[in-house]
């Protein structure tokens, strides 16, 4: 694969903007001779003499003067740009001819075509962006939901990145008291300049790891599965959540052989409902592979829904969840009264909708946890991998001898340098990059 660093000094160009057409499109050129080859095609007032922070209009020609389109062209100049080079961007319209052309020209005149994620990759390695903000990035581009949008934003502000220097200040803080312990071996560490900043670097941690769940399914969704036995209401509940008829109802047990999903946003987070076959013992070859079936759903989701029919006497499921699994437990037909009574299970009606939003905040709980919602949160394994590791290395520091502490400690905030980026192996960065678009 190519290396991450290699061809830094050529100019690049790509379409900036998503594929179709549209009534605005951008092609985007980024390098030492963006300016130049801004001034072979574009016919007004020269960009090479225009102030960073500008836009133009004008005309874009092909060689020998064929008109390509018109439009604007912006031009920012190195280090204040996104990528710290000289860049300009063509704003024209959005159809694929047109911005095939454009981008055509810029190549002619010496830019090559951009590598997946390159702009960003180039603001990363000029300092514009750390690694964490790269990703956020990323995830901007491909937020569908709210939540999404709102952690990659912080992310992309440096909020991620300033809780991880909080931690990394403790540790260079103990850190610098144990090695003034070498030249000064009597003295030893006070607590308040070694146990005190670890325990407070632990503590750092663990919040921030604790916010790894919130994180990934703000960003990739949650599945949720529903099971119970035949005729709990599971297709009815899932009907009842997405506001419109999905799955089909029969007061018919077993109406359910094979599971049905369907996508719905639950506290801004994209959420998958998955109706699955009532659980039962069956002589039915079917209607037992919905049940095997409904079990391994069960098993593979991030939070199940244990639905009971209240209206009925209570019967145990014919098969046991995993250990660790997360449950809610949803006792069904709160409408046609109730027959047992569960301080643990919450009460909904799909007919009348009662509960409906007590079980959607539920939910939202199980999911994000007590996370505030304007604080940063771990987004991808590898910056969870991260804090897992430079949490372990603090938990070992606080059990060795100064000396030996020292060593885990510096272990710890080289994890914390990968988090960012500050510190890390270039083929950590190539595997981040190359989930980008071109043209990003």
């Amino acid at each position: 694969m190519t290396s991450s660093r290699s061809g830094l000094s050529e100019t690049i160009a790509a379409v900036a903007t998503a594929p179709g057409s549209a009534g605005v499109g951008i092609v985007r050129v980024s390098g030492a001779q963006a300016l130049a080859i801004a001034d072979a095609m574009f016919q007004g007032k020269r960009p090479s003499r225009t102030p960073g922070g500008r836009f133009l209009f004008g005309q874009l020609h092909a060689e020998g003067g064929e008109l390509l389109d018109e439009g604007l062209c912006l031009v920012f100049r190195a280090p204040h740009s996104y990528t710290g080079e000289d860049v300009v961007e063509f704003q024209t319209h959005g159809s694929p001819a047109v911005l095939g052309r454009v981008l055509s020209r810029t190549l002619e005149l010496g830019a090559r075509l951009a590598r997946p994620g390159e702009f960003t990759l180039r603001a990363y390695l000029a300092g514009r962006l750390d690694l964490a903000q790269a990703e956020a990035v990323l995830g901007l581009v491909g937020a569908s939901t709210e939540a999404a949008r709102r952690q990659s934003a912080l992310g992309l502000s440096g909020a991620l990145s300033e809780r991880v220097a909080g931690v990394a200040r403790d540790l260079t803080r103990t850190l610098a008291a144990i090695q003034a312990l070498l030249d000064y071996p009597e003295e030893g560490v006070p607590d308040e300049d070694r146990a005190v900043p670890l325990q407070q670097a632990e503590a750092a941690l663990r919040d921030l790891l604790g916010t790894a769940q919130a994180g990934r399914v703000s960003t990739q969704g949650a599945r949720l599965a529903l099971i119970g036995r035949p005729n709990a209401g599971k297709s009815s509940l899932l009907n009842a959540l997405l506001g419109y008829e999905r799955s089909i109802v029969t007061p018919l047990a077993g109406t359910t052989r094979d599971y049905l999903e369907a996508g719905l946003e639950l506290a801004g987070v994209p959420v998958t409902l998955v109706d699955t076959a009532g659980l039962r013992e069956t002589d039915d070859f079917i209607e037992a592979a919905g049940v095997r079936q409904a079990v391994a759903l069960a098993e593979n989701a991030d939070l199940v829904l244990v639905l009971e029919d209240g209206s009925q006497p209570r019967e145990a499921l014919p098969t046991t969840l995993p250990p660790g699994a997360a449950v809610l437990r949803v006792q069904t037909k709160a409408d046609l009264g109730t027959v047992w009574h569960d301080a643990d299970a919450i009460r909904v009606s799909a007919v009348t909708g009662g509960g409906l939003a007590t079980l959607r905040q539920a939910i939202e709980r199980q999911l994000l946890g007590d996370q505030a919602r304007g604080e940063a949160w771990l987004t991808t394994e590898r910056q969870t991998d991260a804090a897992r590791r430079a949490l372990a290395h603090v938990e070992a520091a606080q059990h060795l001898p100064d000396e030996l502490a020292g060593y885990e400690i510096e272990a710890a905030l080289h994890a914390l340098a990968e988090l960012t980026g500050q510190d890390v192996q270039e083929g950590v960065v190539d595997a981040v990059f190359r989930n980008f678009c071109v043209g990003k």
